[in-house]
């Protein structure tokens, strides 16, 4: 069997996007894996698919899937590239696209500019709905890593989050700390690690190391949560431009109980069939 894919990729954070709508998906953790692959497949941080609407009012359905098979709740970059993608491939003609997620649902606005605008919805800070294990919420918890205690935010956007300063991320260690906190028992579902410098009230440095991927060049999810905990520490302002080895993106939050928003570009790359064996 052949299938149908289109690359897709915002601020370098890559995806193999397809469209369950208009063919017949069956996506297990092996076949995600060997799409994800890049040596033996397409390659890519996640698999996105497009399903029909499961619920009333939406227009779609939208799953995410990391490069090592498992499907997670949220990705910000994605659901920019989702929209792109409907819009493309004629699914949608629509500047506001409904979506249903693992997360809840979630609106999609294309734009003039060919930024798209994403209603990220609204952070939660409550331990056991991020999952982290922690008597009460705070700004910011202590927690022990490698002999050394690190002080980082915790929060929700539909997955998981765990953001912590940095003096300079060019020099922070992601590479040693991120799997560790990424696995850290007291985050039951793993969870994303962004570290943070902040540059002034409206700009900050980022980079993420994903859970199931590793470091990407961009997390949109990862910089919606270093501009919530920004804030909320009282060293940002509601509108913040987000830089990521990738670009930048643009976030906005007026604060407790209101949804967060991220602006930034979706870009095609290629579009694609591989052979997939039929079992």
């Amino acid at each position: 069997m052949r299938l149908r894919f289109t690359k897709m990729h915002g601020l370098g954070n890559d995806f193999v996007v397809l469209d369950g709508v208009r063919q017949r998906i069956a996506l297990d953790a092996a076949l995600i894996r060997r799409l994800a692959d890049r040596r033996f497949g397409i390659g890519c941080d996640q698999v996105l698919l497009v399903e029909p609407p499961r619920l009333p009012g939406t227009d779609f359905h939208y799953r995410i899937f990391n490069a090592n098979g498992s499907e997670v709740e949220q990705c910000g970059n994605g659901a920019r590239c989702f929209a792109r993608f409907v819009r493309d491939q004629g699914l949608s003609t629509q500047d506001e696209i409904l979506v249903s997620t693992a997360a809840g649902v979630i609106r999609l606005y294309l734009e003039e500019d060919d930024q798209v605008r994403v209603n990220m919805g609204i952070p939660t800070f409550e331990p056991a709905k991020i999952p982290f294990l922690a008597d009460a919420p705070a700004l910011t918890h202590a927690l022990e890593v490698a002999g050394q205690t690190l002080h980082l935010s915790a929060l929700s956007l539909g997955n998981p989050h765990a953001v912590i300063l940095v003096e300079d991320i060019d020099t922070a260690p992601v590479a040693e700390l991120g799997p560790l906190l990424e696995r850290h028992p007291r985050f039951p579902k793993r969870v994303n690690v962004g570290f943070m410098q902040v540059i002034s009230l409206d700009a900050v440095r980022l980079r993420v190391y994903e859970r199931g991927v590793g470091e990407t060049l961009a997390c949109g999810s990862g910089a919606c949560a270093a501009a919530v905990s920004g804030q909320r520490l009282g060293l940002l302002g509601p509108s913040v431009r987000v830089s990521l080895p990738g670009g930048d993106l643009r976030i906005e939050w007026q604060g407790e109980g209101r949804p967060v928003w991220m602006s930034g570009p979706a870009e095609r790359v290629f579009v694609g069939e591989i052979e997939i064996a039929e079992e």
